[in-house]
């Protein structure tokens, strides 16, 4: 390969742009009138994850009385959940305090009555029409602090999907109904985006009202009912 080849083919790679074969092609503005739409999909599923904090509070005159029978009723009640088939990933400590409690009167300091000691669960119940008589089972081994459900679908993508679908067919229904009203028609869409997905939390569905600090012989019922998903997605489409 002779010098001046090589000289010849230096220049011309210098009069080429730097980054050339690199840059995309730019995006052509709408030609027409554009138009943003905002659009929402929804779809309803029954729950079938019911999420429950179970709790113990014992108070003693000390700390260490506090914390041993706490530890004993607590076990009692880890114990009602396996039997009832729970298993260990479906049952995580959420939290375990131990505070002082005062006796406080006028014109007096506060005088250290005892302790109350406080641990308590989140179980997860994938069975939820068997989630009530746990529960009372529960309350019956030691559980006196009882509150929840968070009612969830354990895998809602399939759901999400199909609100998406729906999401997106409103959004195109729209745009047609505008372009008509402005005797144009929608030529092309030009940009789609989504703004999240979300689960709409139903109101607490107990069937008695709140769980009772206390047993008794009504039968606590846990009804799922439906819950709502939905989809906002934002659509820029053309009009001519």
């Amino acid at each position: 390969m002779t010098k001046s080849f090589l000289g010849a083919l230096a220049l011309a790679s210098a009069a080429l742009p730097s980054g050339t074969a690199a840059q995309p092609a730019p995006a052509q503005p709408a030609a027409g009138t554009r138009l943003d739409i905002s659009a929402t999909g929804e779809v309803t599923r029954v729950p079938d994850v019911a999420v429950i904090s179970a709790g113990v509070v014992t108070r003693a005159v000390t700390a260490t009385a506090a914390i041993a029978e706490n530890a004993a009723r607590m076990e009692r009640v880890r114990a009602a959940l396996k039997r009832a088939g729970m298993t260990e990933r479906d049952i995580q400590t959420s939290s375990v305090n131990l505070n002082p409690d005062y006796v406080y009167a006028e014109r007096q300091p506060p005088r250290l009555s005892g302790y109350q000691a406080t641990n308590t669960v989140n179980v997860r119940f994938r069975d939820i029409r068997n989630s009530g008589r746990i529960l009372d089972a529960l309350v019956a081994e030691g559980a006196n602090q009882i509150s929840g459900p968070s009612l969830t679908i354990d895998k809602p993508e399939a759901a999400l999907d199909e609100a998406r679908t729906r999401a997106l067919a409103a959004g195109r229904a729209r745009a047609e109904l505008y372009a008509r009203s402005l005797g144009m028609r929608v030529v092309r869409l030009l940009s789609v985006s989504e703004g999240g997905g979300y689960q709409v939390p139903p109101p607490i569905p107990y069937g008695r009202g709140a769980v009772a600090q206390e047993a008794s012989a009504a039968r606590t019922d846990i009804v799922p009912g439906e819950q709502q998903l939905q989809v906002a997605v934002q659509m820029s489409f053309e009009l001519q």
